[in-house]
């Protein structure tokens, strides 16, 4: 039977999906990982393989008839593996990642977005299924007191009925965010470990540089050195990735015969410059420092707009009573001369 939320998840209604099954097979040997991230992430994977001893077991699922599902935090910088990893979790449990794009599940009619976030966690219930909400600030901010705006009581909406769900929930949910500031402090007791996803260092990156290489078809020349690339650009794993790939396509339109064709530690560098710079552009401001921003500009605009009409509403009582008051006295004039 056509449901419109399925609709809606898997993108029969235009555009992308909301949410995407992804059947997992990427491990965590396809990410270098910084020690301490690699421990906590250590530390989160043996939380999901005792939950069973804890509360079947053990029998504290009887005692605790919510909150018994594992809420994981993945927090750090882009492209340094949230992503990759949540997938490397459902890889070792065995089971499917539905990943959450909120921003095309909001919907823009009142009171469909919240019933969306339960349709979500039905989803993953009756697949069995991690689900992965990926930049988690969009839907776990911060609640607003005192909501005037209906748009400011339907985000509180939406974080209510996610921890709710949270709670009923007996099952593996990760959030990844590049800004876990802006939680809601609600949160902090319904996730069980927070993974901060750390820059790389030197020697990880170096790692990173080579995995991103086909061991035996990419033609490397003899002057490439990663280890002088690493030293050189402190970047995430997925700058050099994007480095990588810009670099061969460099490399593969150079004229001449396919064979003779090979990635030079220049191409890498030019590429890896570009990377940097173009994140450098998309750092920018449009509007350049102290210049408003459109969502400022346009406020601005709803503010003057709301004095002027004021300013308009008051003119237009005060001439209609202006005329009112003429009336009766040319009343009370006619009168007196009868």
């Amino acid at each position: 039977m056509p449901s419109p939320l399925l609709d809606l998840f898997a993108g029969r209604l235009g555009g992308r999906r909301a949410v995407e099954t992804i059947i997992a097979h990427r491990t965590f040997s396809d990410v270098v990982l910084p020690p301490r991230t690699r421990a906590a992430l250590d530390e989160a994977l043996s939380l999901v393989h005792s939950h069973e001893l804890i509360f079947t077991q053990w029998g504290l699922g009887e005692k605790h008839s919510s909150g018994l599902g594992l809420a994981f935090n993945f927090a750090g910088p882009p492209g340094t593996g949230k992503t990759i990893c949540a997938e490397a979790i459902a890889t070792v449990l065995g089971k499917k990642l539905l990943s959450v794009r909120y921003a095309e599940m909001e919907s823009m009619w009142a009171g469909e977005t919240p019933k969306n976030v339960a349709a979500v966690f039905r989803m993953a219930s009756e697949q069995d299924a991690v689900l992965f909400f990926d930049e988690a600030d969009a839907i776990a901010s911060r609640r607003t007191t005192g909501a005037a705006q209906a748009y400011q009581r339907e985000s509180n909406t939406v974080v209510n009925v996610l921890l709710k769900e949270l709670e009923a929930f007996n099952g593996v949910v990760i959030f990844a965010t590049n800004l876990a500031v802006n939680f809601d402090p609600a949160f902090e007791r319904r996730i069980r470990t927070h993974v901060r996803f750390e820059m790389p260092g030197v020697d990880e990156r170096e790692k990173i540089w080579r995995v991103q290489i086909h061991p035996t078809k990419t033609p490397l020349a003899d002057d490439v050195d990663f280890r002088a690339l690493a030293e050189r650009y402190e970047v995430s794993g997925g700058d050099i990735k994007n480095a990588v790939l810009k670099a061969a396509t460099m490399a593969a339109a150079v004229p001449g015969i396919d064979v003779a064709k090979k990635i030079y530690q220049a191409e890498l560098e030019r590429a890896m410059g570009e990377v940097v710079e173009g994140r450098g552009v998309m750092q920018q401001s449009l509007f350049g420092e102290g210049q408003p921003s459109s969502d400022d500009r346009l406020m601005r605009a709803i503010e003057a707009a709301e004095t002027r009409w004021q300013k308009s509403a008051q003119v237009a009582i005060a001439v209609g009573g202006v005329g009112a008051l003429l009336g009766i006295i040319a009343l009370v004039v006619a009168i007196v001369r009868g």
